[in-house]
C-alpha cells in the first residue's frame, strides 16, 4: 500500500488526475484511522499480534513498514502540499523515536529489513525536523554493535542466541559496525537500502568516515559483485551477495528490488559528488537490470533476473519455466517498480549554486532553480535508440552558470556543440561531465552527440562463468539472445572475433527495435550419439540479438546473454 500511495504521489506532481487524487485520499483515511493513540500503525501488529510489538526486531518487517510509509507521506506532500499522511507519519516517526535510542528505558535496536534509515532523512528534508534525522543516524551507527541486540531479543523470546535461520547476521549487514564493513554482504535489496540510507546521513552530516565506508563498499559491488545487466545478490538461497566474482548466469538471483535499492545508492552517491561512475552504474542498472522486471505491456512482472535460461532446467525443479507473473505471494517488485518508474525526473536532472548537472538522457521538460535563477531545460532525444541528444536551455534572465552533461563511460567518441559551435569535450571533461561555463541566453542550444557502436564486453577472468565469452551492449543497453530468433541450443553459438556487428532496426519487433546481427558458427547436427570426436567442419549462420530487457515478452524458450566467443 505505501509503495502504491508513494508511485502514485509521483504520478500525480507529473500528471494530475483527480480521480487517482481521490483515491490516494481515501487510503490515506484508512491509514490515519488505524493509527494507535500512541502513534504506532501497523495493522498486523494491532490486530493479529499486539502482544509480539517490537519484540523481533530482526525477522518482522516492522520498520521497515514505517520507512515505506514515510516515503510515501514525503511524496504525497510535495506532489499536492496535503500534510494529511505527513502529519500521520510524523505522529509514527516521533513515537519510534521515543522506543528507540540510547536513553534510559530505550531499546538499542534497528531494522532486520533496512529501509527507514533512508526514509527518515527524508522526512527530515521534508519538515526541517533535526530529530528525524538524528534517528536515522541512530539506526545507522547502533547496527553491528556488541553486546548484539538480535542475541539480546532472542533471549527475551526465550529462543537460544545463534538459531538464526539465516546463519551469520552478515545476511543482516548487522556482523560488524557499518564503518567496519568492507565487503558487500548478505540481502542485496537490504543491503543496498542500508548503504543509500548511510550515505543520505553522511551528505547530511557532514560524516566523512562514514562516507569513506559507503565508498569502499560501492567499489566492491561494482567492480566485484554486480551483473552487466545491474543486478546483485548473485543467490537466490538468501537472496543475498556471495563472494567476490560469483555471478553465475542460469541461476542468477539479481532481484528487480535489488536493482532499484543499486540505482537509490547510485544516486545518492552521485548527490554527494558528482562523479560519472555513479551515474554510470545508476544508468546501467535503469536500463536494463530494473526494466527488465516488467513486461513491455506493464502488467507482469520478475521477481529475478536471470542471465541464461534454458526451461527445462526450471521444470526439473519444480519451478515454473522463466515467465513474468501477474503477482507475487512477497509482491515487493510490482510496486517498488511503479515507484521507480513514476519518480523517474528526480534521477535525470541536479543543481547546485554554480550549475546544472544532466546525469540521464530522456525526452521531456524540467524547472529548476541555478542559485537564484529559474531555468527550464528541454531534451529532445530518441536516446538510447539515437545518439543525438538536443537542449534547449531557457533562464528566466540571462545568467552565468556551468551545464555540465555527463559523457557515459561506454561512449569513446563524444562531440559537442553549443549553438553550432564545437566545444572541445576533452578541455571541459571532468569525472564524466563535460562542463560547459559560460553566460547562458533563453534559447541556447545544446548539442550532444554520443556515438553508440555495437560492442563486444568481456568480463573480469575471475568471473568463471564468462571465461571465453562476450555479451553485446550498444550505449547503455545490454543485449541478449532468444530462442524465438536463434533456434534451441543458444549455447553452442560461437560468435568470431572477427565477426562484424550490425546495428537494424526490426520493424516487426516490438514497433520498432535495434537489434544487433552478426554471423557465427554452429556445429553441426548430431544423429543419435551424445559423443564424438571434434570435427573441424562448422556450421554458419547469423544471429539476433535483443535489448536484454524486451526478454521473454514473446513465449517461453532459451536466454543467453554471454556468448561463446572465439578469437
Amino acid at each position: 500500500m505505501a509503495k502504491w500511495i508513494e508511485a502514485a504521489a509521483y504520478s500525480l506532481a507529473t500528471h494530475p488526475d483527480p480521480v487517482l487524487e481521490k483515491q490516494v485520499d481515501r487510503v490515506i483515511g484508512w491509514i490515519k484511522k488505524a493509527q494507535q493513540s500512541d502513534g504506532y500503525l501497523n495493522v498486523h501488529f494491532t490486530v493479529v499480534a499486539p502482544e509480539k510489538r517490537w519484540s523481533n526486531l530482526r525477522d518482522s518487517h516492522e520498520l521497515y513498514c514505517a520507512g515505506h510509509l514515510m516515503e510515501a507521506a514525503v511524496a504525497h506532500f510535495r506532489a499536492t502540499g496535503k500534510r494529511t499522511l505527513l502529519d500521520v507519519l510524523c505522529r509514527y516517526a516521533d513515537y519510534i523515536g521515543r522506543v528507540f535510542g540510547r536513553g534510559k528505558g530505550q531499546k538499542r535496536g534497528y531494522p532486520g529489513h533496512e529501509e527507514i534509515e533512508l526514509a527518515l532523512v527524508k522526512l527530515y528534508r521534508a519538515t526541517g525536523e533535526v530529530r528525524y534525522l538524528d534517528l536515522a543516524k541512530f539506526f545507522v551507527d547502533e547496527r553491528g554493535r556488541r553486546p548484539h541486540y538480535y542475541d539480546k531479543e532472542s533471549r527475551e523470546r526465550g529462543e537460544a542466541p545463534g538459531s538464526y535461520r539465516f546463519g551469520k547476521y552478515d545476511y543482516l549487514q548487522a556482523h560488524l559496525p557499518v564503518r567496519e564493513q568492507e565487503t558487500a554482504e548478505g540481502h542485496s535489496v537490504r543491503a543496498c537500502y542500508l548503504y543509500a540510507g548511510m550515505a543520505d546521513v553522511a551528505a547530511e552530516t557532514g560524516d566523512r568516515e562514514l562516507l569513506k565506508a559507503c565508498r569502499k563498499l560501492w567499489k566492491n559491488i561494482v567492480q566485484r559483485r554486480m551483473y552487466i545487466h545491474g543486478g546483485v545478490g548473485s543467490s537466490r538461497f538468501g537472496e543475498r551477495f556471495t563472494f567476490d566474482y560469483d555471478l553465475p548466469n542460469e541461476e542468477a538471483y539479481a532481484e528487480t528490488c535489488a536493482a532499484i535499492a543499486l540505482v537509490f545508492f547510485a544516486h545518492r552517491m552521485l548527490q554527494v559528488e558528482v562523479d560519472g561512475e555513479y551515474a554510470d552504474v545508476m544508468e546501467r542498472a535503469l536500463y536494463n537490470g530494473v526494466i527488465s522486471g516488467v513486461s513491455l505491456d506493464g502488467k507482469r512482472f520478475f521477481y529475478d533476473n536471470l542471465l541464461a535460461v534454458h526451461p527445462e532446467v526450471h521444470r526439473f525443479t519444480g519451478q515454473k519455466p522463466p515467465s513474468r507473473q501477474a503477482w507475487f505471494g512477497c509482491a515487493c517488485c510490482p510496486p517498488n517498480i511503479a515507484r521507480m518508474l513514476s519518480s523517474l525526473g528526480q534521477y535525470v536532472y541536479s543543481t547546485d549554486q554554480r550549475g546544472m548537472y544532466v546525469h540521464l538522457y530522456v525526452n521531456g521538460r524540467a524547472y529548476m532553480d541555478v542559485g537564484n535563477t529559474r531555468v527550464e531545460v528541454e531534451q529532445k532525444t530518441a536516446y538510447p535508440w539515437d545518439e543525438k541528444v538536443r537542449l534547449v536551455v531557457r533562464p528566466e534572465k540571462a545568467a552565468t552558470f556551468t551545464l555540465a552533461l555527463r559523457v557515459p563511460g561506454w561512449c569513446s567518441a563524444p562531440s559537442l556543440k553549443v549553438n553550432g559551435e564545437a566545444v572541445q569535450v576533452a578541455k571541459h571533461l571532468r569525472k564524466g561531465y563535460v562542463r560547459v561555463p559560460r553566460r547562458w541566453e533563453t534559447g541556447d542550444r545544446v548539442e550532444l552527440l554520443l556515438p553508440m557502436p555495437p560492442v563486444r564486453m568481456e568480463a573480469h577472468p575471475s568471473v568463471r562463468q564468462d571465461c571465453g565469452r562476450v555479451a553485446l551492449q550498444r550505449g547503455p543497453l545490454v543485449y541478449c539472445l532468444e530462442e524465438t530468433d536463434n533456434g534451441k541450443d543458444l549455447n553452442d553459438l560461437v560468435l568470431p572475433g572477427d565477426a562484424k556487428l550490425t546495428v537494424k532496426k526490426d520493424r516487426g519487433l516490438f514497433g520498432g527495435t535495434s537489434v544487433i546481427a552478426a554471423r557465427v558458427r554452429r556445429r553441426k547436427s548430431w544423429s543419435g550419439k551424445l559423443y564424438r570426436p571434434v570435427e573441424s567442419e562448422a556450421l554458419v549462420g547469423t544471429m539476433k540479438a535483443i535489448p536484454y530487457f524486451m526478454w521473454a515478452n514473446r513465449g517461453e524458450g532459451e536466454m543467453l546473454v554471454w556468448i561463446g566467443s572465439a578469437v
